[in-house]
């Protein structure tokens, strides 16, 4: 289940790097004004991957009962319930435009360029959350290969339409917003006839026990979108921290978050794969293996994370250069390489456990995760070194804030796993 998910993420986060690097090509204000968008869009991605959480724990859950039918009729409850939260949270980003970019420090002289990316934008923000939803749908059946397999297309041909529209056609910044939607567009074409033609989305709601379907979905979506959303919330808190430094600096910011992304993606692949694997060793009341299970995925994501910052410390030159013609960006840019890669191994286990503990049902404590993992380790950290050494010390803060958080994250998995095996000692033996 995890090799088709890994490489569709890896083909999302490939996509999102040419984005930049495009974008990079066209000068330093459109990379800034793609750098304000990033908390906006994490907020949206936040809204649709906690709903995901609970499609696929709801539906799967089901289909082990053996009501079928239930759960086509809940796949479409997901849908018509995402793709109209997700509507409204982005006509909300609209019409609050001015307040938001005033609230981050945006420059006047950036805000024309942002207001011309931002509906192009937004309707691929809708698009794409659309598209994921169906993903969702499909994961819960058990089918990873087509949503891998779609990820893979709809981003080779978001890259090859990056081209075509940001410089054949002129579009600059706005065309790499339209080129996500046409890749997208087509996705949904693809993904949701597979849907409709395998029966596992129906619209027929009468015969669904509509209030308790939502109640049941909203127990599981609730506690897992809000912990989803603090992601987005720190990095506007950072990016308004890091605009204090001119756009240079937040160009440099968000070519550096979209790198991380990438860097990533085999944990993201991981927070897909183990919660399935783990909900059924917890039904089956095996605690040890999923001890065993978590500590083998903990090891690999430590020793992995550590490998992919160091190769960024010694490519940050070459990076940096890449990514950008503007000297100033590639001097922040380079610094950014340097500090924050190495503490992708914290930031790995910490997004571990919070899936984890997701998994074991215990969702407030995943939130507790993330809530301190950003308000007590990550962006204090930001502020003091912002405050000892400016953009670098700010940095610095960051590489400090993640491994820090990523200690406190598996101190409360631990603890989690006490509270489970309290009640069952011949499972402690683990």
């Amino acid at each position: 289940m995890t090799w088709p998910m890994l490489f569709g993420v890896l083909s999302l986060m490939t996509f999102q790097l040419a984005d930049s690097a495009f974008i990079g090509q066209l000068g330093r204000d459109p990379l800034a004004a793609l750098g304000f968008t990033l908390p906006m869009q994490q907020l949206i991605i936040g809204l649709q991957v906690g709903l995901g959480i609970a499609t696929t724990a709801i539906i799967s859950r089901t289909l082990g009962e053996g009501d079928e039918q239930r759960s086509h009729r809940l796949g479409g409850l997901v849908i018509t319930v995402g793709g109209t939260l997700v509507l409204v949270l982005c006509l909300s980003l609209w019409l609050l435009q001015g307040r938001i970019m005033a609230a981050l420090g945006a420059e006047d002289s950036l805000l024309p360029l942002i207001r011309s990316y931002w509906v192009p934008w937004l309707i691929a923000a809708w698009t794409g959350a659309f598209l994921y939803f169906g993903y969702s749908v499909c994961r819960s059946h058990g089918d990873t290969k087509l949503p891998g397999y779609m990820m893979m297309a709809t981003s080779l041909l978001n890259i090859g339409l990056d081209y075509l529209y940001i410089f054949i056609f002129d579009w600059g910044l706005p065309g790499a917003g339209w080129a996500t939607v046409t890749s997208f567009a087509l996705g949904c074409l693809v993904i949701y006839p597979a849907l409709f033609k395998r029966g596992w989305a129906r619209f027929d709601f009468s015969q669904l026990a509509l209030f308790d379907s939502l109640r049941q979905l909203n127990r599981i979506m609730a506690p897992a979108m809000v912990s989803q959303l603090m992601p987005p919330l720190s990095a506007m808190l950072a990016t308004a921290l890091v605009a204090g430094f001119g756009s240079a600096a937040v160009a440099a910011w968000g070519l550096g978050t979209r790198l991380e992304f990438f860097s990533i993606v085999v944990v993201l692949a991981l927070t897909m794969s183990m919660p399935p694997m783990i909900g059924r060793m917890l039904g089956a009341n095996d605690i040890p293996q999923i001890r065993k299970l978590v500590r083998i995925a903990v090891r690999f994501v430590v020793v992995w994370q550590l490998a992919i910052g160091v190769t960024w410390v010694v490519a940050s030159g070459l990076v940096s250069d890449l990514f950008s013609s503007d000297q100033s960006v590639q001097s922040v840019l380079e610094g950014y390489l340097l500090r924050v890669p190495l503490s992708y191994s914290g930031l790995g286990v910490c997004m571990l456990m919070v899936s984890v503990c997701n998994a074991l049902g215990l969702a407030m404590r995943a939130l507790l995760v993330s809530t301190l993992r950003l308000f007590l380790c990550f962006l204090p950290a930001l502020w003091i070194g912002s405050q000892l050494n400016g953009i670098f010390g700010l940095m610095s803060g960051a590489l400090i804030g993640n491994l820090f958080a990523g200690a406190m994250a598996y101190s409360f998995y631990r603890a989690g796993m006490r509270q489970l095996t309290a009640s069952d000692p011949a499972s402690a033996k683990a």
